[in-house]
């Protein structure tokens, strides 16, 4: 399966709208006329269906959870009610004085999102992880900055250890290759350089992945490492100008964090 390319004719603000609309971050207001515009908007739903399968593969991060037996009792009795008002609408305009007029015609109904965004486990699963809040930065502003043709089997969300402020992202669509992508312009004292480390659990100690200019991308053949694996270590530290001069970290952590496998 390929990630879609954001539609080229689709405008800035309402590719914006429509990531905010899958993420569910519109107020309640917003989110219905968002979703009514939807059936007669081709352009929205491009940008709908670009944001859902962008999002697709954080679907991997948690095991399924099925709801409890009680909440489809409570919808069954919730639809039950709303169908028994429909039903009991048209009485009430029985004594009408015009005859002739007829109900108002109801909105078309919108385009339903798909259910993997709607599942309870995902939701549960990144939560109890501490990963929700980063990762789903992480995804929103990296599709914005990079979008990828094919989806990663590994993710990395780099974050600052003071506050768990999201950096980089780690993407990797193969075990032998990454990309590193920044987030944002990284500060970096003068005199100091960033370098770039992996170590996976089996490992003795870290391995340098080589110098990173703040704010560039930088893509990197593992060819003299093991494959990636799940928990791997990945991590940027503040190291003289031409690196780390004894092949381990010196300096201090700038961005941490440990790859999640997604496909």
């Amino acid at each position: 399966m390929t990630a879609p390319i954001p539609h080229p004719a689709v405008p800035e603000d309402l590719n914006l709208l429509a990531g905010e609309y899958v993420l569910g971050t519109l107020s309640a207001a917003a989110r219905a006329r968002v979703a009514q515009r939807l059936a007669s908007d081709p352009a929205l739903q491009r940008a709908v269906a670009d944001w859902e399968a962008r999002l697709l593969p954080l679907t991997g991060l948690a095991e399924p959870i099925a709801p409890p037996a009680q909440l489809w009792t409570r919808i069954d009795a919730s639809l039950q009610a709303a169908d028994g008002a429909q039903a009991s609408a048209p009485a009430a305009h029985s004594h009408s004085h015009s005859p002739a007029a007829s109900p108002a015609p109801r909105p078309a109904p919108a385009r339903p999102s798909r259910n993997w965004w709607n599942h309870l486990g995902l939701w549960r699963g990144l939560a109890g992880s501490g990963f929700a809040m980063a990762a789903v930065l992480a995804a929103v502003l990296v599709t914005r900055v990079a979008p990828r043709a094919v989806p990663p089997q590994f993710m990395v969300v780099l974050v600052a250890p003071q506050d768990k402020a999201p950096g980089w992202v780690v993407q990797a669509s193969s075990p032998s290759a990454l990309q590193l992508i920044p987030l944002g312009v990284a500060e970096v004292p003068a005199g100091r350089a960033l370098e770039f480390w992996t170590k996976a659990d089996s490992w003795s100690g870290p391995v340098s992945l080589g110098l990173v200019q703040p704010g560039q991308s930088l893509q990197l053949a593992l060819e003299k490492l093991p494959p990636l694996q799940p928990n791997q270590l990945f991590e940027l530290t503040l190291e003289p100008p031409s690196g780390s001069p004894i092949g381990k970290p010196t300096g201090p952590i700038q961005y941490i964090g440990r790859a999640v496998k997604v496909l």
